[in-house]
């Protein structure tokens, strides 16, 4: 029997990769001489990370607007340097993926800015390497999930149906926002009950 589902999207960071948070803040904070605090501010609590996924300003502003806020001119490789501080692939979900891969399409759609997905080679390596150029930022739809426009615009580049795609994130109100724009959702827990899904889906 074939699976109804023709492109499984995945997130990115809690579900291919595990986030440390604390890695890339600490890394700009002995950059700058910042203390974590005020890079945590300048980052999530002034709303400039929001407003960069969400594709409201360029990157070139980003990374001005977050030097401003540190007092320290932050360059791309600088930020790409604690970014890549904060990402560890995990090998068993894309092993999963992998397999997927062989009985449909597969994608990542990340709530980030371009500068993540246009360095992911560096970023995450076995990210780029099994999802080639189908790795996709919110920004590049102009929203951040849970808004339907970055689950929508990113099944129409990839040409699938919104109700042939299940979409994959630890989030549950990213999960309940693909389910609203129409595709099918699962909440990602950890890498047995994701193989069970699969099964269930005959991806498997």
């Amino acid at each position: 029997m074939t699976s109804s589902i023709a492109l499984v999207l995945f997130d990115m960071e809690g579900v291919l990769s595990h986030y440390d948070r604390a890695a890339r803040v600490n890394a700009l904070a002995a950059l700058t001489g910042q203390t974590p605090d005020t890079v945590r501010h300048a980052i999530w609590g002034s709303g400039l990370e929001a407003r960069a996924d969400a594709g409201e300003i360029s990157d070139e502003v980003y990374l001005r607007e977050l030097g401003t806020a540190l007092r320290y001119p932050v360059t791309a490789d600088e930020w790409l340097s604690a970014r890549h501080a904060s990402i560890t692939p995990d090998h068993d979900v894309l092993a999963l993926a992998s397999h997927v891969a062989e009985r449909c399409s597969i994608g990542v759609l990340t709530n980030n800015c371009r500068l993540l997905t246009q360095n992911i080679g560096f970023l995450n390596p076995p990210v780029a390497l099994l999802f080639g150029k189908h790795v996709y930022a919110s920004a590049e739809f102009g929203a951040a999930k849970p808004a339907s426009e970055p689950y929508i615009g990113c099944v129409q580049r990839l040409g699938v149906a919104a109700d042939q795609t299940l979409f994959i994130d630890d989030t549950p109100a990213n999960v309940e926002g693909a389910m609203r724009a129409g595709l099918q959702g699962y909440r990602f827990v950890d890498v047995a009950g994701l193989a069970d899904e699969f099964r269930r889906v005959q991806l498997l």
